[in-house]
């Protein structure tokens, strides 16, 4: 016996009885090339473990790549592999060789196609887009707040309002058939209309199981006006997309134009010459927030002065938002003049939410072009970040951008150079959606993160939230997606390859006398 068993053994550790096993045939297998690396997806609904070998062209031995139970795994190489070089892939079951008989059934090829920065820039919009599309809560479609959410289904109205506009996008570029994307469209806009809201306001989030506004904090339980902005901005863009459709698409342009007139802009100046952020049923105007700037918050006016039905003085605007302590500056930071906006500018979002549909380029006032003020918000953050007074590890041309994330060392925060949140850690959204005034610079950071650290921080639906190189390996990044950090990218990016979505948020007259209202001039 002891003979016997000694010989199985043997035979096994040399792989001749394991052509004899049965595997499970991952089904399906399907691999797509991309600039630096390979998405490989296969249907495995019993969550069986699959290790993946990689051949390129030129080496003589499959090696082993990683292994998943998921249905998907990414293989980055960057740039280590030759363009139009052809690569053979094995997803073969944990506990197969890969040099074995039954192998080759589980192989697939591909070839690492040419690029060019463009090809790069689709693939972030295609993946990000994927988290309002794929990752859209089913039963809604709204945007979920975040990948890691630990309270359940909660969606979010600004997010919704970004993933509205990068569905456009995903829709053109035929990233998913136009009539899936209308379904989910559809999807949003009847929730919008079905939810309570708050003298015409939605509030920050909703329970999707419930159908309940979700408290953002102690008191925040009701209509807050600037993500009921946020949203709007991308309501109207979809209006605009699709007033001229089939009958399917102007009916959603109809009920986008009713929930756009039920907002009471006007309301919520409580009748004074000021603009609240907050109000609620059980806590009233108790958060007693005025709406100040410079920051994100400025389409809050531009669709308060554009309203048709409800909408504010331009008084209210400049006795408001005009009148905070850090709206004026016409200081230089690093030989760069901000002529508007806190030290440094704050954090970069506050040249993007905004702007998603509002277009920048030759939108100009008394005081700034908003296109320059933005552009030289976005290069301070660049120069602080190669300056790097506080010496991060990593800081430089290759990684900069600083934004409100996620954050490995305290879960959420603010990072915006010249504060104490500064701590290491960068956001990739904040120079990827900076793209629109910085393409050279923000592509370098693109490339960096991709090519060098992708593997680290690209994943399902793009770019993580948070990276700080400084940290031990295993904690430099969080894991997670939030919707207003995904938004930007894949809006922005399309902004920079088309103009489409500025377009379209532009080509809604209101939007033009709402602006002439409160003294804007836009280009043609």
């Amino acid at each position: 016996m002891r003979h016997i068993s000694f010989v199985i053994i043997l035979l096994s550790a040399c792989g001749i009885l394991s052509a004899q096993k049965k595997h499970t045939v991952p089904a399906e297998i399907q691999a797509q090339s991309y600039p630096g690396h390979t998405e490989i997806t296969w249907k495995n609904h019993q969550g069986f473990t699959y290790e993946i070998y990689r051949l390129a062209e030129n080496e003589k031995y499959f090696v082993k790549q990683g292994e998943t139970s998921e249905s998907y795994y990414f293989d980055f190489y960057g740039n280590n592999i030759a363009q139009n070089a052809q690569i053979r892939y094995r997803i073969i079951p944990k506990g197969m060789y890969v040099t074995s008989a039954n192998a080759s059934k589980f192989e697939i090829k591909v070839n690492r196609k040419p690029y060019k920065d463009d090809d790069l820039l689709d693939m972030v919009q295609r993946y990000t887009t994927r988290y309002f599309f794929d990752f859209a809560e089913p039963f809604t479609g709204m945007a979920r707040e975040r990948s890691n959410d630990v309270n359940g289904d909660i969606v979010t109205t600004g997010g919704t309002g970004f993933g509205l506009m990068a569905l456009i996008a995903g829709m053109e570029r035929s990233y998913f058939p136009r009539e899936k994307g209308l379904e989910v469209i559809e999807k949003i806009i009847n929730f919008l209309g079905s939810v309570e809201r708050f003298h015409g306001a939605w509030a920050h989030w909703y329970d999707a199981d419930t159908r309940k506004a979700f408290n953002f904090s102690k008191y925040d339980d009701g209509g807050d006006l600037v993500e009921t902005a946020l949203l709007m901005q991308g309501l109207l863009t979809t209006r605009e997309y699709l007033k001229k459709g089939n009958a399917k698409e102007t009916d959603i342009a109809k009920k986008i134009s009713h929930l756009w007139e039920t907002v009471e802009w006007d309301w919520y100046t409580q009748g004074t010459d000021s603009l609240y952020w907050h109000w609620s049923k059980n806590y009233g105007w108790k958060m007693n927030h005025r709406i100040k700037g410079f920051d994100e918050t400025l389409i809050t006016y531009v669709l308060a002065a554009s309203s048709p039905t409800h909408p504010i003085d331009a008084k209210v605007y400049e006795a408001c938002f005009k009148k905070s302590p850090y709206y004026y500056n016409g200081k230089n930071y690093y030989g760069i003049k901000l002529d508007l906006g806190m030290e440094f500018g704050g954090p970069l979002f506050f040249s993007h939410f905004s702007f998603l549909g509002l277009n920048p380029m030759g939108l100009t006032d008394g005081y700034t072009n908003y296109f320059e003020r933005n552009k030289a918000h976005t290069l301070i953050h660049r120069a602080y970040a190669i300056a790097n007074p506080k010496k991060h590890v990593g800081y430089g041309p290759k990684l900069w951008g600083f934004t409100s994330s996620d954050d490995p060392l305290v879960g959420y925060s603010s990072h915006h150079p010249g504060t104490n949140d500064d701590n290491g850690t960068v956001p990739p959204t904040a120079a990827l959606s900076s793209i629109v005034y910085t393409p050279k610079e923000s592509l370098e950071v693109l490339k960096y993160l991709y090519f060098e650290k992708g593997k680290q921080v690209f994943g399902k639906y793009g770019f993580y939230d948070a990276y700080n190189p400084g940290l031990p390996e295993g904690q430099q990044v969080v894991k997670s997606y939030l919707a207003i950090d995904q938004g930007p990218i894949a809006v922005m990016i399309e902004n920079y390859r088309s103009g489409l979505l500025w377009n379209l948020f532009m080509g809604n007259p209101e939007i033009q006398t709402g602006l002439k209202k409160l003294g804007f001039k836009s280009a043609p």
